[in-house]
């Protein structure tokens, strides 16, 4: 076993030692393993699973995605400059990608389609409801026959109301004795079994969470050019009042916020084809490409400031603006008849000036919409089901990597604006605003913008023109026809012949846009601004500019370049800017498109010629209309750079000089003749220029750097020319050292867009050696650290996006498609002896570490060896040996120099803090992958690939790399995200390298990695985490199978293969897998050294400390390497699959193991079928009755058992439920796997422990993988698990196996459980066992809820059918040899708990074919030794009878009747049988909720109908015994159902299960099963007292018996023992002496009825009382307990209840007086309609606090239900009720407080509180009335009359109600009721006054009452009533003096009182103290004469003592009278 070091402490991990080191294990040699050990055999299995061993990483060349239909590239014909010949080739050449040969063919967790191939699973829980609806039909469950309680004769109500024989009875299991051999029968049920199950568990299963895949390496986003949001907008019409001449609009898109234009311009026009004909003449053709009405606008950037301006232009005419826009103010379109001729002739003007200027244009109108508040409105509207949206898949993706801190900034604008998701919306302008001539630019433009937002209309100074644009905006569709690029290139798909294109308009996007260049695009844009003529004299006033392109001086050389506008040619030679009419300082808004030719000279410049045109035709001119004003030109180069800023050029007069186009206009030398400039050479024309090129960087930097790398390598001629500098050949090598140091100075964005080609020229740098003037110019290390800074400013730009594994996505994206290795067949390419040697020196000396110097110094030794190979000058050869050589050592200089770190004074730290590693791994990985794609091509074997030095450099760089990791992990913990990504890095280029390099090679790396990693004083946890990520990654390699050469596994190494499934003679396996079968489950070292990787990863798993996160991953792991086999389709053959699962057969040797130290989650066993588990069937705080009665057994099944409390603190060692599930799934897919034969002769050889504890693991699984039902789908997910879930989700109780049906509940007696103490806290809770939770189920439709519900179900059905066969193997097994420790009765606990649990039909089916088999196999050893689990059998087989689905009651029935069959050869079997029966039944009617006694009922005719079909019991008493069974049942049934009736009415229900328990008074079984039913019952109505009273008559009835069978002292003497707890306990005495026979008719042979199970109910019944808050009654149940347990010498279990009772003494003395008891009311019930409630009186309790109107409400709601509203009356006073007054049509109920009654003597016995409130049987309740019949009156008539019942049990009992069995009732005259107020108000002081923490409050509000009382009835006025004169009549004498008494007490109480208060007060109430003390002294003077006055003969005896008589009925308190009635 791997070892580890553990840093944490060992208590945490109870069980485990943690060892002290860690030492993997040593590797095969793998490649010489393959080479001479493989056998035909395993060749074939190796190669189903891929080309193995000949893997290999592919390097393929992948053509690029282009949008348009070619490329763009440059004109044809031209000789490029070899920077733009390279960015060319950069731009179109195919994507250079690694990929494997065989990736993972299916992703894990795949499940799509899946729901399609899926049989359908039929669960009880999903169909139960409508059936159970259907079944209740008409009947109505709130209207119960009240009068069934009138049926008083029989001491049961067990009449049968229903014919068994008179129903139909269903169909029959076929050939249910049919098989007479076993071993048919098993092999039928193996057929049946084996049919239509699903090959793949894991694609059932729900996908692992993905946090721990960190084998998903993400591929990088394929390079694209970058696209913004994508808006299409359909220009459908311009339309204006009148249509007289052509128009012409103009889109752009502008940004008021940044005050920027955002777009180019977009031309159409609308212009009917007569109109388009005005203008012929000047148009030479329309190209198609011209007609575009929509165009695609891009966005970038949303802000709420973008608006879409359209500017209106019309052909020149004559007149300013305001002049020419008249028409068009003041004529409407309605008034067009009357000014026909009008229009008729501003047309015809029109066509004169379109034929006379028509090239030419005049500003016109110009409107403008807010795009985003459109797009924001058609979001608001859009409906909110988007998946897309829901989803958070934005289109956001689409804009590349923009800068991130953009994208937070409009990442609520991308909420608010759903650009790629709006709804199309059509914008509809009817406000043009009129051009100004002088407001023309820019500028103006964003002032007007800003207005209109700022005032939301448009100011009254801006003259409108009334017109209609009608714009469609829609989300532009991703493949849309008939699109053309910017540069005017169809888009894919192609468009048909002659449809109209849509333009896609190139975007100038707000912001930066880091995005590298992916096309050629050279784009030149030029912005006339403004001419200044202002001071010329000239005539020069209509001017415009004609802009042209030029490639020389000759008229001739203007180039067609520049793109056309709308109805015209595609490109153009000239363009005019519009005219602005009579201005001499016009302003433009042109904006001129260009396309550049990609070879510029000095030659190319802009020409621009100004005229003025003649807008009216002289009469003496026919000739042109343009007159010359003056030239200027812009030269394209400057010092061979793109000219690209604002200028403002002076204007040459009359002509151009020669060779003007040498020199810009300003810096023109003087000429012969001189130049005539207009005023004076100054600049007077001001334009802007712009480029938006992939080829021109427009960076110093760069620039500097391309020209000097091509001057390099290309022959040219020095000195060369950098932009103002000549640079020499002999300074060239320096000047570009200084240009490689300066790129990391170069603006971000540039050195972003030319990324891939900077880094191209870097690495070229770096592998090739450049010839400066004959001399080597050793440029590496130079080069190589510049890729270190631009790498680390690349990925410290908070702008730029990182991957999953922290990479920059540039970087990312540019190693994976874009680096190559340079061309090796390039001449220039020498490979240089020393590249390293000049670098090594300088990097390493500064390391700064010891550990780190050695390893450099060897990394040194080692470079300097592997790169100085002297060979290598030898050009000429072409051997092999030398072709590897070279490129051995170009790799070894990349490797070599990645290796050494980031240049400069940093060392391997620097790099691991810059994230490089990852980067310099990936280039590594690339660089060798085309190496050996090379060498490949000339057959060179794996081993050879590369030399020795080179591997010790990799060596080196793995050791290097991994002690970084350490040190991070000692000393820096605040870095350990970033450890564990290079940890993550480290991992995939060893799983890179086991595709490149020699297997066994990485092998031995792997091993140094693990052994590094366990070094000391590192976090534990921490570390095993990054070797588990480590190893997970090297496991998801393809060829991991083949790897880990699982053809090799054990199973193999016998000569003759294995039987195949179900073979049943064990002889069949050769002696030498006998001997092997059991070690191939153990994790031994040579299986660690043959199955390498998988050795590494159990290795984790099992001798890691239990801590959940480490675990987690641990498992996790293993999960999805599991699952990967599962789905992938090389692993399907079923002989491939048992290899596999071979392969990991250590892992259930470690789960089951690891059973002592791990705890699941188990599912509570239901008590019923399909339970969804409603709040009332949780307990709150109680554990369940049924599982506690339990403990009654002695002895544990298994011997694991109860393990879950093994350790104190273990929580913080559990695993999650989620984790747990996962674990056992992957036990349950090998058990699926493995060979059957195998898996059966090592459960065969299985110690008896072992097998206890797999079949212990079978219960866990049935319980982990239970279906939850549809009904539950809205809290159970199978997909997600809530965070917080897991977190509480700690699995909390073992497994309760073997415990029955009423008894799986906590162990806590007998076995060998050491520690039951720790779990009496533990509570089952169903919440822990809800694997994945989630409520957010909104995002789910029906339909995937369905699908989700079918997946689970076929899961819950795949395990337990997995667990089935696994218990068919272990009984086969057994039936081979001796029966032994009890195998037997494991497996049928494990088949017990199946069908306990909600199962399908499908399912069911098979696990009731094995129960029989089971039965008719092993069928009288199971009823004579597992007596206790056949009771549980008939109990579940019961259940199922009930079941609401055809099928499970078929087989259910077929087997009840096999069960009486074959238990019918032995009488004792028989008679135990029915009772066990019988005993069920009353059980399950009694507790179950979803019981249907309609199918039970046709289920027992069906049992009836195979007894009379059975030929061969016919001539027994066999039928007759069945039938006189069923009757029986039946009969039970009949009472259920009016059970049922009284559901909703608690009190009626229970007295109705008290009375079948009472009917069952000779039965003990039965009736103890009953009183159980009744606990259950209050328990969930939080009746606590009442549930414990349950237990304890149950515990009294177990004693009585216990008491006649055995004769211990220590034991209760029946039940009598018990009447300290309560009185009502005798009457389980009733127990005749001639039931109990002998245990031979089954008679008290249930578990409870021993020692164990009377210690268990009393447990529970003390834990109930506790509950209660009935501390004193625990006392006295502990009582009962002691003795036993002092007997047993259970020190333990003493210690525990003693800590019990401390408890319970502590809670008396915190809470005595604080503790609310049961609060009581009389109910009693007058009208025919309550049947035989009718007159009857009952005590009703209720809880501590409840007032009147409560359960008057409860009542009334109950009954008016029942009876309906009307006919319901509550009687409001407690007068006797008059039967004659009361209508008989309607029901009446009375009730009234009362309270508990003691007799004076009875008083010194209840001292507490408690005593006051326990063992009650008479209540008092005081009617106040007087003589004249009102209930109140004056204080000399107001007579009381006091009531007192008395009940026929005491309370509490084991009902809430009991009925009321005698009534006395006596009057107080009104003296007497004066002593009870004035005695009444004595007490009230005397407390008040003696207690002690006095409180001054409640003393002053008693004395304010007592001594300031002004108000009537008063004490004086009492005393003036009653004392003031001695009464007349001699028999009040003594009531006289006790009153007189009474006041002496009361005014010394008083004073008293005053004088305590004076105490109390505060300052600031000595005025109220005085008061207090004069009102008192008032008081006691005007007492005093009535109080002296004395009575003569007082004490002569003249009236009995009343309460005498009150005396007799306390001796019948006990005594039953006639009138009692249960």
């Amino acid at each position: 076993v791997a070892q580890c070091r553990c840093s944490i402490a060992t208590s945490e991990f109870v069980g485990l030692k943690n060892p002290q080191f860690y030492d993997a294990s040593e590797p095969l040699d793998l490649e010489e393993f393959l080479m001479t050990q493989l056998h035909s055999g395993d060749v074939e299995l190796m190669q189903e699973l891929g080309d193995f061993p000949d893997d290999h990483l592919e390097v393929q060349l992948v053509e690029r995605e282009c949008r348009t239909i070619r490329h763009s590239i440059p004109e044809e014909g031209v000789e490029l400059d070899p920077h733009v010949r390279d960015c060319v080739q950069s731009y179109t050449q195919p994507w250079l990608v690694v990929s494997r040969r065989y990736g993972i063919p299916c992703a894990p967790g795949s499940r799509t389609g899946l729901h399609k191939v899926l049989q359908k699973q039929t669960f009880e829980s999903d169909v139960a409801p409508d059936k159970q609806e259907h079944l209740v039909g008409p009947q109505d469950k709130h209207s119960p026959s009240l009068a069934v309680l009138s049926d008083d004769s029989g001491r049961t109500l067990t009449s049968s109301d229903f014919d068994l024989r008179g129903l139909q009875p269903d169909a029959r299991v076929e050939g249910l004795l049919r098989f007479s051999n076993p071993d048919d029968l098993d092999r039928h049920n193996q057929e049946s079994r084996q049919a239509s199950r699903h090959p793949e568990l894991f694609a059932l299963y729900p996908p692992a969470d993905e946090e721990d895949a960190v084998e998903i390496r993400p591929v990088p986003d394929c390079p694209k050019e970058h696209i913004g949001h994508r808006i299409l907008v359909r220009c459908q019409a311009i339309k204006f009042e009148i249509d007289i001449e052509p128009l012409f609009a103009t889109l752009a898109m502008y940004d008021l916020k940044e005050k920027k234009k955002i777009s180019e311009n977009f031309y159409c026009d609308l212009n009917s084809d007569q109109q388009k004909a005005f203008l012929r003449p000047h148009i030479p053709h329309m190209d198609i490409s011209s007609l575009a009405k929509s165009a695609i606008f891009s966005i970038t950037y949303p802000s709420p400031d973008i608006y879409l301006v359209i500017k209106i232009e019309k052909v020149l005419q004559q007149g300013e603006i305001s002049d020419c826009a008249e028409p068009y103010l003041v004529m409407k379109e309605s008034d067009s008849a009357k000014n026909k001729d009008k229009l008729e002739k501003l047309r015809n003007q029109a066509e004169s000036f379109c034929h006379r200027l028509g090239r030419y244009r005049m500003p016109f109108a110009w409107a403008t919409v807010n795009i985003m508040s459109v797009i924001s409105t058609a979001t608001l509207e859009r409906d909110v089901t988007d998946t897309e949206s829901l989803n958070g898949k934005s289109s956001m993706d689409r804009k590349g990597h923009l800068p991130r801190r953009n994208s937070e900034r409009f990442g609520s604008l991308e909420d608010q604006y759903n650009l790629s998701g709006f709804k199309p919306a059509t914008i509809t302008i009817s406000t043009f605003c009129k051009q100004e001539g002088d407001r023309l630019s820019d500028e103006d433009l964003f002032k007007f913008l800003a207005d209109i937002k700022r005032t939301s209309s448009l100011q009254r100074r801006i003259k409108t023109v009334t017109g209609t644009i009608k714009l469609d905006l829609t989300p532009a569709p991703e493949n849309l026809a008939a699109c053309l690029s910017p540069e005017l290139i169809p888009v894919k798909p192609v468009a048909e012949k002659n449809q109209r294109p849509v333009k896609e308009v190139l975007e100038f996007p707000s912001k930066e846009v880091y995005v590298p260049h992916n096309i050629y695009r050279n784009l030149l844009y030029v912005y006339p601004q403004r001419l200044n003529f202002v001071n010329r004299l000239a005539s020069a006033r209509n001017i415009t500019v004609k802009i042209q392109f030029m490639s020389g001086e000759d008229p001739s050389c203007c180039l067609p370049v520049i793109f056309g506008k709308s109805s015209g040619p595609e490109f153009v030679q000239e363009v005019y800017t519009p005219i602005t009419y009579h201005n001499k300082a016009p302003d433009f808004y042109e904006e001129v498109k260009i396309s550049l030719p990609a070879k510029l000279t000095e030659k190319h410049h802009l020409l621009f010629t100004f005229y003025h045109i003649s807008c009216q035709q002289k009469q003496n001119q026919a000739g042109s209309v343009e007159t010359l004003i003056g030239y200027s030109w812009l030269p394209m180069l400057n010092n061979d750079r793109l000219q690209t800023v604002q200028y403002c050029l002076p204007i040459a007069q009359d002509r151009l000089p020669a060779n003007y186009s040498m020199h810009p206009p300003e810096k023109m030398p003087p000429q012969v003749p001189p130049v005539k400039w207009v005023e004076s050479h100054k600049g007077v024309f001001n334009l802007e220029v712009q480029v938006v090129s992939s080829i021109h960087t427009q960076d110093n930097h760069l620039e500097r750097f391309f020209t000097l790398c091509y001057a390099l390598e290309n022959k040219v001629t020095f000195p060369i020319r950098v932009r103002d500098d000549k640079i020499p050949e002999n300074k060239l090598e320096h000047e570009l050292k200084l240009s490689i140091i300066s790129l990391s100075s170069s603006r971000l964005e540039p050195l972003v867009l030319f990324l891939h080609q900077v880094l191209d020229k870097l690495f070229r740098l770096i592998l090739q050696p450049m010839v400066i003037a004959g001399q080597t110019a050793n440029l590496a290390q130079i080069a190589f650290e510049s890729v270190v800074s631009i790498i680390n400013s690349l990925h410290n730009s908070q702008e730029l996006a990182k991957d999953q594994q922290g990479r920059n996505c540039l970087l990312a994206t540019y190693l994976y498609y874009v680096f190559r290795l340079p061309d090796t067949q390039d001449t220039s390419f020498i490979v240089p002896e020393t590249v390293v040697t000049t670098i090594v020196p300088y990097r390493y000396n500064t390391m700064g570490r010891a550990t780190a110097t050695a390893v450099g110094s060897k990394l040194l030794q080692s470079r300097i060896l592997s790169s100085s190979n002297p060979d290598i000058h030898a050009q000429h050869g072409v051997e092999d040996t030398e072709v590897k050589n070279i490129l051995n050592s170009k790799f070894t200089s990349i490797m070599s120099l990645n290796c050494g770190g980031c240049g400069g004074a940093v060392g391997w730290t620097t790099v691991l803090r810059k994230h490089y590693t990852v980067n310099v791994f990936v280039l590594a990985v690339k660089s060798m992958a085309q190496q050996v794609s090379n060498l490949e091509k000339q057959g060179v074997p794996r081993r050879s690939r590369f030399t020795d030095r080179f591997k010790d450099d990799i060596t080196t760089i793995v050791s290097v790399v991994t002690a970084e990791i350490c040190t991070i992990l000692v000393k820096q913990q605040k870095e350990l995200d970033q450890a564990e990504k290079v940890n993550i890095s480290l991992a995939f280029f060893l799983y890179d390298l086991l595709s490149l390099m020699d297997r066994g090679f990485v092998f031995h790396l792997v091993k140094n990695y693990c052994n590094q990693m366990s070094a000391k004083g590192m976090s534990m946890p921490v570390l095993i985490t990054m070797r588990l990520e480590f190893l997970r990654i090297l496991c998801s390699h393809e060829h991991y199978l083949n790897l880990s050469l699982f053809f090799t596994s054990p199973a193999s190494a016998p000569a003759s293969p294995c039987p195949s499934i179900s073979s049943q003679n064990s002889s069949s396996c050769s002696s030498f897998q006998e001997s092997k079968v059991a070690s191939m489950f153990d994790l031994s070292q040579d299986f660690k050294q043959q199955h390498y990787l998988t050795g590494l990863l159990l290795t984790e798993l099992m001798s890691r400390p239990f801590t959940c996160l480490v675990q987690k991953k641990a498992i996790n792991a293993t999960y999805s390497l599991l699952c990967a086999h599962d789905l992938d389709p090389r692993c399907s053959r079923a002989e491939v699959r048992s290899k596999i699962a071979a392969l990991y057969l250590p892992l259930v040797g470690i789960i089951i193991d690891s059973l002592n130290h791990l705890d699941f989650t188990v599912t509570e066993s239901r008590g019923g079928k399909g339970k969804t588990g409603g709040p009332e069937e949780e307990a709150d705080s109680v554990t369940p009755i049924n599982q506690s009665v339990a403990l009654a057994i002695a002895g544990n099944p298994f011997s694991t058992l109860g393990r879950s409390a093994l350790s104190s603190g273990k929580a913080s060692g559990t695993l999650s439920a989620e984790t747990s599930r996962n674990l056992l799934v992957c036990f349950l897919w090998i058990m699926k796997n493995a060979d059957q034969s195998l898996i059966q002769k090592w459960t065969m050889d299985m110690p008896s422990p072992q097998l206890n504890r797999l079949l212990e693991l079978l219960t866990i699984c049935i319980s982990c993988f239970e279906y939850r039902g549809k009904q539950s789908s809205d809290k159970v997910s199978t997909q997600a698990l809530q965070k917080s879930q897991q977190a509480k989700a700690r699995l909390e109780e073992a497994l309760l196996g073997g415990m029955g049906a009423r008894g799986e509940m906590m162990k806590r007696v007998g076995g060998n459980d050491r520690t039951q103490g720790q779990r009496e806290n533990l509570r089952w809770r169903k919440d822990l066992t809800q694997w994945r939770q989630t409520n957010d189920r909104q995002d789910k439709t029906k339909a995937e809820l369905d699908q989700e519900a079918l997946i689970s179900g076929n899961l819950a059905t795949e395990a337990n059918l997995i667990v089935l066969d696994l218990l068919e193997i272990i009984l086969q097994g057994v039936s081979m040899v001796d029966c032994k420790d009890n195998a037997l009765g494991g497996v049928l606990r494990v088949l017990l708990h199946c069908i306990s649990c909600n199962q399908s039909t499908t399912f069911l089916s098979h696990c009731f074919s094995t129960l029989r088999a089971l039965i008719v196999k092993f069928g009288d050893l199971l009823f004579e030794e597992e007596a206790e689990q056949c009771a549980d059998l008939c109990q579940k087989v019961l259940q199922h009878c009930s079941s609401s689905l055809d099928s499970n009651r078929n087989q259910a029935c077929a087997t009840l009747y096999l069960i009486m069959r074959y238990s019918y050869s032995s009488a004792s079997n028989f008679s135990r049988v029915k009772m066990q029966v019988t005993m069920s039944l009353a059980s399950l009617v009694g507790k179950s909720s979803d019981f249907h006694e309609e199918y039970l009922r046709r289920s027992l005719r069906t049992m009836l109908a195979y007894a009379e079909e059975d030929t061969e019991v016919q001539s027994t008493q066999f039928p007759s015994q069945v039938d006189e069974l069923l009757r029986n049942l039946n009969s039970i049934l009949s009472d259920t159902v009016k059970m049922r009736e009284f559901q909703e009415d608690p009190e009626m229900l229970m007295d109705l299960m008290y009375r079948i328990a009472k009917g069952y008074q000779t039965s003990p079984d039965l009736r103890l099963t009953w009183l159980q039913n009744m606990a259950e019952k209050h328990k969930n109505k939080k009746c606590f007292t009442e549930a414990a009273m349950c237990l304890v008559h149950a515990a009294a009835l177990v004693a009585e018996y216990l008491s006649m069978l055995e004769d211990h002292k220590y034991l209760p003497v029946g039940s009598v023992t018990f009447q300290n707890i309560s009185p009502n306990v005798l009457e389980e005495s009733a127990v005749s002496d001639d039931i109990l026979s002998p245990d031979e008719d089954g008679v008290c042979s249930a578990r409870y009825f021993t020692e164990n199970g009377l210690v268990g109910l009393l447990e529970l019944a003390a834990d109930l009382f506790s509950n209660a808050g009935l501390y004193e009654t625990v006392n006295e149940v502990f009582k009962i307990i002691l003795p036993i347990l002092e007997a047993h010498r259970d020190f333990r279990k003493l210690a525990f209840i003693h800590d019990k009772l401390q408890k319970a003494f502590e809670n008396i003395n915190h809470k005595g007086h604080k503790r609310m008891f049961g609060t009581y009311f009389r109910v009693g019930f007058y009208g025919a309609k309550f049947g035989d409630l009718d007159e009857r009186e009952f005590i009703y309790k209720e809880p501590g606090i409840t007032h009147l109107p409560e359960i008057s409400h409860r009542l009334e709601s109950f009954y008016s239900q029942c009876f309906g509203g009307d006919a319901l009356e509550i009687i409001k006073d407690s007068t006797p009720v008059d039967r004659n007054k009361l209508n008989p049509n309607k029901a009446y109920i009375q009730i009234t407080f009362v309270e508990p009654y003691f007799d004076d003597y009875e008083m010194k016995d209840r001292l507490t509180n408690f005593e006051k409130n326990f063992n009650l049987r008479r209540f008092m309740y005081t009617t106040p009335f007087t003589k004249s019949g009102k209930p109140r009156g004056e204080l000399n008539e107001q007579y009381k009359r006091k009531t007192i019942l008395t009940t026929m049990h005491a309370f509490p009992y084991i009902k809430t109600r009991i009925n009321v069995i005698q009534k006395e009732e006596f009057d107080l005259t009104p003296i007497e009721v004066a002593i009870e107020d004035m005695q009444k108000k004595t007490r009230e002081l005397a407390v008040a006054t003696h207690r002690e923490q006095p409180d001054a409050k409640m003393l002053q509000m008693v004395l304010q009452g007592s001594v300031g009382a002004t108000v009537n009835q008063g004490p004086l006025e009492v005393a003036q009533v009653f004392l003031n004169e001695i009464p007349a009549d001699p028999k009040l004498f003594r009531h006289h003096n006790k009153l007189r008494l009474c006041f002496k007490e009361f005014i010394l109480r008083c004073g008293e009182a005053v004088e305590k208060n004076k105490h109390l007060i505060t300052p600031d109430q000595k005025e109220y103290q005085q008061e207090l003390k004069k009102n008192y002294n008032k008081l006691r003077e005007n007492l005093r004469p009535m109080l002296e006055r004395k009575i003569p003969d007082l004490y002569k005896p003249i009236i009995k003592p009343r309460i005498e008589s009150r005396d007799s009925f306390k001796r019948l308190s006990l005594r039953k009278t006639a009138e009692e009635n249960p």
